[in-house]
């Protein structure tokens, strides 16, 4: 499986994923050895932010792409080209996050529109939680893309208990 992350520095997964132009790539074999690739330096233009063109673009070979943040556009465009997007908010190194998808404890199946490797019970659907407004999840840890977190696992009775 080859997988990339967003890292400006080339050590750490950074966010801004849209934006980003800097990439590790790695191939994790089925006995869960990691070799380093690539590290792709690409100009500004190829930022996924700044390229929308429908011809192959670099980041097209990857089967997953791990960022420690982005939006749910970068998610639907990563999509469409073939590419599985991870969040990882809280474990920034890479090779961490490569141990967790080789034992399974980082989901990169294609179940939902993206995962996250922060360990978390997250899920990917529109729907109301009684609380004035519905919002779309996409975000990761409390952010669900309108600013606030609800400070409970969604789903649990007092989610619908008219608060928050």
């Amino acid at each position: 499986m080859r997988i990339g992350f967003t890292s400006l520095n080339f050590k750490t997964i950074t966010g801004h994923a849209g934006r980003t132009n800097r990439f590790l790539v790695f191939d994790l074999a089925e006995d869960g050895t990691a070799t380093e690739l690539d590290r792709l330096d690409l100009p500004p233009e190829m930022s996924m932010h700044e390229f929308h063109q429908a011809g192959p673009h670099p980041l097209d070979a990857l089967d997953v792409l791990v960022t420690k943040e982005c939006g749910a556009e970068f998610i639907t465009r990563m999509a469409g080209r073939g590419v599985r997007v991870v969040m990882s908010p809280e474990d920034t190194d890479p090779a961490s996050v490569l141990k967790g998808i080789a034992e399974g404890r980082v989901n990169v199946s294609g179940a939902g529109a993206h995962d996250c490797a922060c360990g978390h019970d997250h899920h990917d659907h529109d729907h109301d939680h009684h609380h004035g407004h519905e919002h779309g999840h996409g975000g990761c840890c409390g952010q669900h893309g309108h600013g606030h977190g609800h400070g409970r696992r969604h789903g649990s009775p007092a989610a619908g208990a008219g608060g928050a």
